[in-house]
């Protein structure tokens, strides 16, 4: 099985900033993307930014700028720095993978999808 836990995240003024890390853990044979989205209250869920295994990162004009992504391969982490933030940030945040791991389900092997859980993240004075 495989899973991702989040940490970070929280109440920070606006113009703060803030560290969220997601660890991928599991039966996994590689990753091939792990990144974070964001889901507002009312909203749909909407991409933050992501990173390939390569390092190839990608993000949201709403965030560039203000986000970085990286990730650790070996330690199968992902962390995202975000500064400046905005009332508009408000979010819960959820980490996602794109894997080839075990499908606890199945019990093979194949190309998996996983979400964490979300952290919320509160930007107010």
């Amino acid at each position: 099985q495989v899973q991702l836990v989040e940490s970070g995240g929280g109440l920070v003024q606006p113009g703060g900033s803030l560290r969220l890390s997601c660890a991928a853990s599991g039966s996994i044979v590689s990753i091939n993307t792990m990144g974070w989205y964001r889901q507002a209250p009312g909203k749909q869920r909407e991409l933050v930014a992501t990173i390939t295994g390569s390092g190839t990162a990608n993000y949201a004009d709403s965030v560039k700028g203000r986000a970085t992504i990286s990730g650790d391969n070996a330690n199968n982490t992902v962390n995202l720095q975000m500064n400046s933030l905005k009332p508009e940030d408000t979010a819960v945040y959820y980490c996602n993978a794109e894997v080839f791991g075990r499908d606890s389900e199945s019990r093979t092997y194949r190309y998996l999808e996983v979400w964490g859980q979300g952290t919320l993240v509160t930007v107010s004075s």
